[in-house]
């Protein structure tokens, strides 16, 4: 279903559709590089519509967020134009705030307009017959590993298909290159490892249809064991977010599996490391097991408290649904696109210089279509503060194995949201 939809929207050599001229002031919540890549929109959006200023606050990822939830709670009070909003954590806002966001519907945004992107990007944006936002960036995963590193240990990249093979290359790595570790993972914060496994292994906190609890099913069973037997093996070291730039600036680690976003984070926070770097297909847990899942990505919503909401659908028209405001994104900031027809730009193929010529967008965009649609649900947080506990005391030897870690998680999770588990 999804492969045609993806070439029926190619198909139709889908451009930018001139709005009609708008005028005025509209003010966007954001953060990091995502702020930043909204900002070089900017002079391209001005082009079409010279009358519109238009402000991009970088306001950190969690403040954004939590003044976005509290402007809701006040009835809109002090809200932006425009707010972006993490994917996974879209439908804590439709849930308890229905009427905070503009339908899109009703400023123009059709159902042409929705087949312009995958579908799962639009899961959890859409509910019912409304759109309470429009899709943004993607996180297909790569895995973005240094070149020399991986050279020295004799380890070709093609040759690692599967997370044992990831296991014992990484001990080739590190030997080779005293000092290095073969990848970071935030143990103490987040679970991107099992979220990016079991979401390629098509399983996840919660059912398809978000009314029931997956999370101790066999393939995420699997996935937590295989994340154990990386960090036993020494191949894996805790590290956050300003951590894992750190040691990729300084050289101390050979690997980072992220979604495709990370791209503009290592070019741009790593700059000095021109050439170094390259990217393979994430491992899988078998030999011809799939190899593509999504980690983040967000969407931009109007806001109902919006003073111009016409000029701000006019920016979301431009910024995510032409292949104009995608690939400068991309271009600069490494903002993947979720616009399908960006997918075929002759930027997309084109060889990177700091990615020692590859054509990195090429091969991380193809595995779009191959993403499994993940649910965030309205419980999506409180899935992610149970299961970071669970995988700690996992991880730390406070299970059996994992299914028994897994069934506690899905208790837990049971006991906090109401929903059966599956």
């Amino acid at each position: 279903m999804r492969t045609t939809l993806i070439c029926a929207a190619l198909a139709l050599g889908l451009g930018s559709t001139p709005a009609l001229a708008q005028s005025g002031e509209i003010t966007i919540w954001s953060w990091n590089i995502a702020a930043s890549s909204l900002k070089a929109t900017v002079a391209g959006f001005n082009k079409q519509h010279p009358d519109v200023k238009v402000t991009v606050q970088d306001l950190g990822n969690q403040p954004t967020y939590d003044k976005s939830i509290a402007g809701c709670a006040a009835g809109g009070v002090g809200l932006p134009d425009i707010v972006s909003i993490e994917n996974g954590e879209a439908e804590n806002y439709w849930s308890q705030f229905p009427d905070c966001f503009v339908d899109l519907h009703t400023l123009g945004y059709t159902a042409d307009d929705q087949k312009k992107f995958p579908d799962f990007k639009r899961t959890e944006l859409e509910v019912g017959d409304k759109a309470h936002a429009m899709p943004w960036d993607s996180g297909p995963v790569a895995a973005f590993y240094r070149r020399d590193f991986y050279e020295k240990a004799g380890v070709d990249p093609a040759s690692i298909k599967t997370w044992d093979d990831f296991i014992a290359a990484g001990k080739k790595v590190q030997a080779a290159n005293p000092g290095v570790t073969m990848t970071n993972a935030d143990f103490n914060g987040d679970t991107e490892f099992f979220r990016m496994i079991s979401n390629e292994q098509g399983c996840g906190y919660f059912a398809a249809d978000g009314q029931s609890i997956t999370v101790n099913q066999p393939k995420c069973v699997d996935t937590l064991a295989k994340i154990k037997d990386m960090k036993d093996a020494g191949i894996i070291s805790s590290a956050d977010w300003g951590t894992k730039i750190t040691n990729n600036t300084a050289g101390t680690v050979a690997t980072q599996v992220y979604g495709g976003w990370y791209e503009g984070t290592i070019r741009t926070e790593s700059a000095g490391e021109n050439g170094k770097w390259g990217v393979y297909l994430m491992p899988s847990l078998t030999a011809d097991g799939p190899r593509a899942a999504n980690l983040g990505g967000s969407s931009l919503a109007i806001t109902s408290a919006s003073k111009n909401k016409e000029a701000a659908y006019a920016y979301l028209k431009y910024t995510l649904e032409t292949n104009e405001g995608q690939i400068t994104m991309l271009r600069d900031f490494g903002l993947v696109p979720s616009l399908i027809s960006a997918l075929d730009d002759p930027y997309v193929s084109q060889g990177l210089p700091y990615w020692g010529g590859q054509a990195v967008w090429k091969d991380i965009l193809a595995t779009l279509p191959k993403v499994v649609p993940s649910r965030g649900t309205p419980f999506q947080s409180d899935a992610e503060i149970i299961m970071r506990a669970v995988q700690t005391k996992y991880l730390g030897g406070g299970y059996p194995d994992a299914k028994a870690a897994l069934d506690d998680a899905a208790s837990q999770i049971a006991s906090a949201t109401g929903l059966p588990i599956k």
